[in-house]
């Protein structure tokens, strides 16, 4: 698959050796999906990070973000790479640049159809497993995907996942029993966002009864400010990222 544009951004990257660049990947007839990726010399796995809340991470063709950088997965990018994995952040699409965003969009057809076509051009690139990486809302996006497309996709890893949702269907009511591939869950023991109590994970784990290694990792410790479902609280690692990620990592490089 061709794609509209590259632009290589210099001195993003905090490591030397790392490659950064912005594509702009076409998706459905009227849409495309820009995307930032951080390449380290010799990648080992492909992580496509999806953030939380409404998505929308209006980035520039300079690789700026106009929202969300302070995202558990958009902050720690550079941690990802350092640990030997290629990272592809995932903006919401180009008919979507606006309000409300990914809202309302990460249980659609046209999302599904959004993100195989970045799986797909991301094969064209590299030979590495691919692995899809949601926090918050982001998990919502990762788990329909998957259960509805699992193509080129090795594994996924689910963070401070979406276990309570009135409106639209909580990762737990989505169809994970489909699943054949490993499943990470990452969750904080404090987490104190209404969304995703520590108490429901059972509700997600006890779906991936068909899924070829499932985990989950319960972290403890690091700080939690304000409102307990942004990302500076207990439910966007704060001040354990380290360890978060390099047990996602870790995790993702022994299966």
């Amino acid at each position: 698959m061709r794609f509209l544009a590259i632009l290589i951004l210099a001195g993003l990257s905090l490591f030397a050796d790392v490659s950064s660049r912005v594509v702009d990947v076409p998706t459905r007839s009227s849409a495309s999906e820009r995307l930032l990726i951080l390449t380290p010399e010799a990648p080992k796995a492909v992580v496509v990070l999806f953030a939380g809340g409404h998505g929308g991470l209006q980035l520039s063709s300079e690789g700026k973000f106009g929202w969300g950088e302070g995202n558990f997965l958009t902050r720690t990018r550079e941690l990802f790479v350092k640990a030997g994995l290629l990272v592809v952040i995932v903006d919401a699409p180009s008919d979507r640049q606006h309000e409300p965003y990914l809202s309302g969009f990460r249980q659609t057809k046209e999302h599904v159809q959004d993100i195989s076509a970045i799986l797909a051009w991301i094969k064209t690139e590299t030979t590495a497993p691919i692995w899809l990486v949601g926090t918050s809302r982001g998990t919502q996006s990762v788990a329909y995907v998957a259960t509805a497309n699992p193509t080129n996709i090795y594994g996924i890893v689910l963070t401070s996942s979406i276990l309570y949702d009135a409106k639209s269907d909580a990762v737990p009511e989505m169809k994970l029993e489909k699943l054949q591939m490993p499943v990470l869950v990452v969750h904080h023991k404090e987490d104190g966002c209404s969304h995703c109590p520590f108490d429901l994970i059972p509700s997600l784990m006890n779906k991936l009864s068909a899924s070829a290694a499932k985990e989950l990792i319960a972290i403890e410790g690091g700080q939690t400010k304000g409102d307990p479902c942004n990302a500076f609280g207990h439910h966007g690692f704060n001040g354990v990222e380290q360890e978060v990620v390099t047990k996602i990592a870790d995790w993702i490089l022994t299966h």
